[in-house]
């Protein structure tokens, strides 16, 4: 969708739906918006709707940036010590390596 087509009130729209669509547990979501609504938020001539533009910009942002800490922090910390975690990892494990660690 070409954005300069699209009137400013759709826009707004089209932004805060995506930043609420990321609180159902979808950080991709909050990715899109931040990505795809960055340059009509911070590098378009100003127009009534863009403060909230950038205010959901700007949040979905930080949330996408907050769950790839997470999850980077997450698969870090399980593959380090996996083997340690014994039957417990094994069971959270979608696939069981083969051998010993």
């Amino acid at each position: 969708m070409d954005l300069s087509k699209v009137p400013n009130e759709k826009k707004l729209h089209l932004s805060k739906w995506y930043f609420r669509a990321g609180f159902a547990l979808l950080p991709f979501v909050w990715a899109v918006n931040a990505i795809w609504f960055f340059n009509e938020a911070f590098r378009k001539p100003e127009y009534n709707e863009q403060k909230q533009i950038r205010k959901y910009v700007i949040y979905s942002g930080m949330g996408a940036l907050l769950w790839l800490i997470l999850i980077v922090t997450w698969i870090t910390v399980f593959q380090i010590n996996r083997a340690s975690w014994g039957e417990f990892a094994d069971k959270i494990s979608f696939i069981i390596p083969l051998g010993t660690p």
